[in-house]
C-alpha cells in the first residue's frame, strides 16, 4: 500500500511538473498574440519579446534538447530557425526580385496597358483592378502584388476623380483568394506548403479553382455594398481621353533592362513550378532570381537589400522561435489530440473542425501566427499515422480567407488600408471593415467548408 501511494505521489509530480511548462508556454504564446492583434506593439517587437520570454522560460523548464555536437540547450533555438530558413529565403529573393522589377518599370508597364482597356469607366475599373489583383498577387505574391495595385488604383482614381474605396477594398479582399493561385503566391500558402511539402502542381487542382470562386464572391459582394461609390464623373469620351494619356512606357528608363527582368521573372515562376522536380527548395529559385536580377539589371544591390522588408523577417524568426518552444512543452500535443478527440477520430470531421476554427480565429489574430501555430499540430497527427494532406489543404484555404474579415486580418488589408488613408486621407474604419469583411467571409468559409467536405468524400485530394 506505502508503495502504491509513492507511485501515485510521483506520478502526480510528474504530472504537475508536466502540465506547468504547458501552461507558462501557452500564457506566453497567446499574450504575444493579443499583442499583436490589437497592435500595443510593432508585430516584430511583440515577436521577439515573446521569443525571449519563450526561450527563457523553456530553458528554466529544461525543455530543450542538447543538439549532436552542442554544448547547451540554447543550441536549439538555433534548430528551431534553421528548419525554417527556406521561407525566409524566398521572402527575400521574391523581395529582392520585385524591387528590381519594379525599377524597370515592368509592372507599371502592365498595368497601365490592362487599364488603358477599361476607357476610364469606373464598373469596367472595378472589375480590371479585381483581376489585376489576382495577377499581381498569384506571380510577385501578396505583399508586393498588393502594394502595385492599391499604389495603382490610387493613381487612376485620383486622375478620374473616382472615390477610390471600393477599389483599395477590393485589393485588400481579393489578395487573398489570389493567394491560393499557386504555392508561392501567399505567405500563408508558402510556409504551409513548404511545412507539408505539398506538390506545386496540385494547388492548381485543389485550391485555384477555390482561388476563383471566393474572388468572384467577393467581387460581387463588394460591388453591391460599393454600387453607389462606383461611379465617376464626366462624359465616356472625356474620361477615355483621360486614360489614353497615361504612358505605360512613363518608367522604362532602360528598354534592355525591362525585358531582362521580364524574362527573370517569367524564368523564376517557372523555376517554382518545377523546383521539387529538380530537386531543389523553393528558396535556391527566389534566390537565384533576386541574384540574376540584380546582376543584369545594374540596380543597386545596396538599394534592393534595403527594400527587403527585415522587420517581417524579424517577425517570422520570433514567431518560429515562440512556436518551437511551446511545441516542447507538448501543449501543441494536448490540442492535436483535443481535436482529433472533438471529431470522435473522423478524418472529415477533424478537417472541417480545424477549417472552421482557422476561417474564425485568422480574422481576430494575424493569419500568419495562426498558420504557423497549427503546423507542429498537424505534424503531430501525422506522426500519430493520421491521414494529414486534407487538413494541409483546409488550413491552406482558411488560413488565407480567414484574414478577410478584419483590417488587421491579412497583410493585403494593412497595406491597402493604410495606404488608402496615407496618400488620400480617407479612413477605413473597423465598423465599415466588420460589415463588409465579414459578409465576404460568411459566404466565402460555407463555400469553402462544402468545397473541402466534397473534396474528402469524393476522393479527390492528390495522392502523394
Amino acid at each position: 500500500m506505502p508503495d502504491n501511494v509513492a507511485e501515485t505521489a510521483a506520478a502526480a509530480a510528474e504530472t504537475s511538473h508536466a502540465i506547468l511548462p504547458m501552461v507558462v508556454l501557452g500564457l506566453i504564446m497567446t499574450a504575444t498574440y493579443v499583442v499583436i492583434a490589437f497592435e500595443w506593439l510593432h508585430k516584430a517587437l511583440a515577436a521577439s519579446l515573446g521569443a525571449f520570454l519563450a526561450v527563457i522560460a523553456a530553458l528554466a523548464f529544461g525543455l530543450f534538447p542538447v543538439p549532436e555536437g552542442a554544448r547547451t540547450a540554447y543550441a536549439h533555438v538555433h534548430e528551431i530557425v534553421g528548419h525554417e530558413l527556406g521561407v525566409l529565403g524566398v521572402i527575400v529573393g521574391t523581395s529582392i526580385l520585385v524591387d528590381v522589377s519594379s525599377h524597370s518599370g515592368l509592372f507599371h508597364f502592365i498595368a497601365v496597358k490592362i487599364v488603358k482597356q477599361t476607357q476610364g469607366d469606373p464598373k469596367k475599373l472595378f472589375l480590371f483592378i479585381t483581376l489585376l489583383t489576382m495577377v499581381f498577387v498569384t506571380f510577385l505574391t501578396i505583399a508586393p502584388g498588393s502594394l502595385i495595385v492599391v499604389s495603382l488604383a490610387l493613381v487612376v482614381t485620383k486622375a478620374l476623380d473616382i472615390n477610390p474605396r471600393p477599389y483599395v477594398m477590393a485589393v485588400a479582399i481579393i489578395a487573398n483568394s489570389a493567394a491560393l493561385v499557386t504555392l508561392a503566391s501567399g505567405v500563408c500558402t508558402l510556409m504551409l506548403a513548404t511545412a507539408s511539402e505539398l506538390p506545386y502542381v496540385s494547388f492548381f487542382r485543389v485550391t485555384t479553382p477555390l482561388a476563383f470562386i471566393s474572388a468572384a464572391i467577393a467581387y460581387f459582394v463588394l460591388k453591391r455594398f460599393y454600387g453607389d461609390l462606383i461611379v465617376a464623373p464626366g462624359t465616356p469620351e472625356e474620361r477615355a481621353e483621360r486614360v489614353k494619356g497615361f504612358d505605360e512606357w512613363a518608367l522604362v528608363k532602360d528598354r534592355r533592362v525591362f525585358y531582362r527582368c521580364a524574362a527573370i521573372l517569367g524564368l523564376t515562376i517557372v523555376g517554382f513550378a518545377t523546383a521539387q522536380t529538380i530537386g531543389v527548395g523553393l528558396d535556391f529559385i527566389a534566390l537565384g532570381g533576386g541574384l540574376a536580377a540584380l546582376l543584369l539589371s545594374g540596380h543597386s544591390p545596396e538599394k534592393s537589400i534595403k527594400v527587403v522588408k527585415w522587420d517581417t523577417i524579424i517577425f517570422f524568426v520570433a514567431l518560429f522561435v515562440v512556436i518551437g518552444a511551446v511545441e516542447e512543452s507538448h501543449l501543441l500535443d494536448v490540442l492535436a489530440n483535443g481535436i482529433v478527440g472533438l471529431s470522435g477520430g473522423d478524418e472529415t470531421n477533424t478537417m472541417l473542425y480545424i477549417a472552421g476554427f482557422v476561417l474564425g480565429l485568422s480574422g481576430i489574430v494575424d493569419n500568419i501566427p495562426v498558420a504557423a501555430t497549427l503546423i507542429p499540430v498537424v505534424r503531430n497527427l501525422a506522426s500519430q499515422g493520421f491521414p494529414v494532406d486534407p487538413i494541409w489543404w483546409a488550413l491552406i484555404i482558411s488560413a488565407n480567407l480567414g484574414g478577410n474579415s478584419t483590417p488587421v486580418g491579412s497583410i493585403s488589408s494593412v497595406i491597402a488600408v493604410s495606404s488608402l488613408e496615407k496618400e488620400r486621407g480617407i479612413k477605413i474604419g473597423w465598423g465599415e471593415f466588420l460589415k463588409v469583411g465579414c459578409t465576404i467571409l460568411a459566404l466565402q468559409g460555407i463555400v469553402a467548408l462544402v468545397y473541402l467536405y466534397a473534396f474528402a468524400r469524393l476522393d479527390l485530394f492528390p495522392v502523394r
